[in-house]
């Protein structure tokens, strides 16, 4: 799959941006707010994102995913290789973290964006 895929994947979400910040990191954006992270470099870390509570406890008792460094508190996971999950898991994840990330935008963003 590799970083690519993800670049590919994330930026087709509508209004989404990429940044690389912190020396290798690209990060995914929607009206400024993260919600994807992945590195450039090999690291211990494949992708990072955010999910559900819920789905934080169930991610995190699988093998190689951990609460994300730094974003846990948040409810960010990492996936420490990039097949801990089957891609299309990944997918649906990724568009999950980008939906709770959009949600949580203020409404004026979000009428900015062209959302609801």
């Amino acid at each position: 799959m590799g970083v690519e895929w993800v670049r590919r994947f994330c930026l087709s979400c509508p209004h989404a941006t990429e940044q690389v910040q912190w020396g290798d990191a690209l990060v995914f954006k929607v009206g400024g707010k993260m919600f994807a992270v992945t590195s450039l470099e090999p690291s211990g870390v494949y992708l990072s994102f955010k999910c559900t509570a819920e789905e934080f406890g169930e991610l995190t008792d699988l093998p190689d995913i951990i609460p994300a460094p730094y974003l846990a508190r948040a409810q960010w996971v990492a996936l420490e290789r990039e097949d801990a999950l089957p891609a299309a898991e990944i997918k649906r994840l990724l568009r999950k973290s980008y939906d709770l990330v959009f949600a949580k935008l203020t409404k004026k963003s979000r009428t900015a964006l062209g959302g609801r």
